[in-house]
């Protein structure tokens, strides 16, 4: 088996006996059909004006079926923003640069509308929901905004969760988490929330209600969401029962302005596959269950060796690319060795959890630590942890060996050399022939073993 994977500019070779292969799981090949309004194959503008043309209404009762039902029985985009009377403010909610979302086909569909609608010049805002995360660089903008850059660059303003003077306290979630959201929810008359869909390993899926909480919540407010990752029912595909999600649904019947949402699915490639729209929440399963088909792989068994690329962007940092990790010891057995490949070109991402880590004597440790304490970044330690107890990883990343270790990582120079590891370690314990599984694309890539 001979295979080139994706870094920075570049790709490094691998190679391995045939035998010992388990399985190459990358996202699935998805036609589109109905969802896409018989669209399959087309541009990302394509499918999202078949989304706008049949959007979501509110969804009656519950289950998949019933959001199914609700398709193209809502407003048209510009039904929404006509609705009630022209309104006189539009806020529009759009991603930062470490989701791969086509904001740049989103704003394409939806301008002329909103132009014609007159939320054009001063009467539109663009907010970037960057959670916690730093703001976008000018660069970063530029590849967010695309063509529109010249014309929305100086509508664009950056949430910052930190600057509690800029929230709304809206009260306590169900799980007791303060909500405080960004003022401009509540300065706008309409409302209008981009982004993408795909498995979230303790979200459950990213899109539709994330825009709000983490996107535009402040710290605090994210902190006490994300100490909920700790749960055993915060993982990825969990909605049902999952504490994090829970939060997130809390705050959308808190938002008094009329909501849009325009979601987006990508293969992967990181190209549009299909798009819903219109109501949040009924668009929102309309995307997961798209997602689903797209993002979870069955692979027959557990692998002893599983090799996980943090593609961009998410390869910006450790912090985005533990997703890998996290997906690939899904499918990992106790004992074995699972390689992250990742430039990590932004560095460890935020410190918190790092820190905790580094601390640390083991990952045991780590994980009391956490307990005893929480901080936010501290689920993304205890996930780390949780992997590094029961199994070796190493990694392909420009971080510095030293860094690396103390995170219970060992750095490798190529994934070559890292599986050359693995496979004697794997053998050195009696294993024969040690099964290997290749996620080429580990961040949203869920293997689902069979047993």
């Amino acid at each position: 088996m001979k295979l080139e994977l994706p870094y920075l500019e570049k790709t490094f070779p691998l190679e391995f006996p045939d035998e010992n292969l388990l399985a190459v799981a990358e996202p699935n090949e998805y036609a589109g059909g109905a969802e896409n309004g018989g669209a399959e194959n087309s541009g990302p503008e394509a499918l999202i004006a078949a989304a706008l043309d049949k959007p979501y209404g509110p969804p009656e009762g519950q289950g998949a079926a019933a959001v199914n039902g609700a398709r193209g029985k809502g407003p048209s985009l510009a039904e929404f923003l006509n609705r009630g009377g022209p309104g006189k403010r539009l806020l529009v909610i759009i991603n930062d640069a470490t989701r791969p979302t086509p904001t740049e086909a989103i704003l394409s569909a939806m301008l002329p509308v909103i132009e014609r609608a007159d939320f054009g010049g001063d009467a539109l805002s663009l907010l970037a929901a960057t959670g916690a995360h730093r703001a976008p660089t000018e660069d970063e903008y530029r590849q967010i905004l695309g063509r529109h850059y010249g014309e929305l660059r100086e509508r664009c303003v950056c949430h910052q969760a930190r600057s509690e003077a800029d929230m709304v306290d809206l009260g306590v979630t169900r799980n007791g988490a303060p909500i405080l959201l960004n003022k401009r929810l509540f300065q706008a008359d309409r409302i209008i929330v981009t982004g993408s869909v795909e498995p979230h390993y303790f979200a459950g899926f990213t899109g539709g209600r994330k825009a709000f909480l983490p996107g535009i919540a402040a710290y605090r407010t994210i902190e006490a969401n994300h100490k909920q990752a700790l749960s055993p029912n915060a993982r990825s595909l969990a909605l049902e029962g999952n504490p994090v999600h829970e939060d997130m649904m809390d705050v959308l019947p808190l938002i008094k302005a009329p909501v849009f949402a325009l979601m987006t699915v990508l293969n992967k490639e990181q190209r549009t596959a299909a798009a819903t729209a219109g109501d949040i929440i009924a668009s929102f399963y309309g995307a997961v269950d798209i997602a689903r088909k797209i993002f979870c792989v069955s692979v027959r068994e557990k692998a002893d060796i599983v090799v996980s690329v943090a593609k961009f962007p998410m390869d910006i940092d450790l912090y985005q690319s533990q997703k890998a990790i996290d997906n690939g010891a899904v499918a990992l057995k106790d004992g074995g060795t699972l390689i992250l490949v990742s430039s990590c070109r932004d560095g460890i991402g935020d410190e918190a959890y790092a820190k905790l880590l580094a601390q640390a004597s083991s990952p045991a440790d780590a994980l009391r630590r956490i307990r005893e304490g929480y901080k936010l970044g501290y689920h993304k330690a205890a996930k780390m942890a949780e992997v590094s107890a029961r199994a070796s990883i190493r990694a392909v990343t420009e971080l510095p060996a030293e860094r690396l270790r103390s995170l219970f990582i060992e750095k490798a120079a190529a994934p070559q050399e890292a599986l050359d590891a693995a496979l004697a370690a794997a053998r050195s314990k009696g294993i024969a022939a040690p099964k290997i599984l290749v996620l080429p694309d580990g961040c949203v890539t869920v293997p689902e073993p069979l047993r």
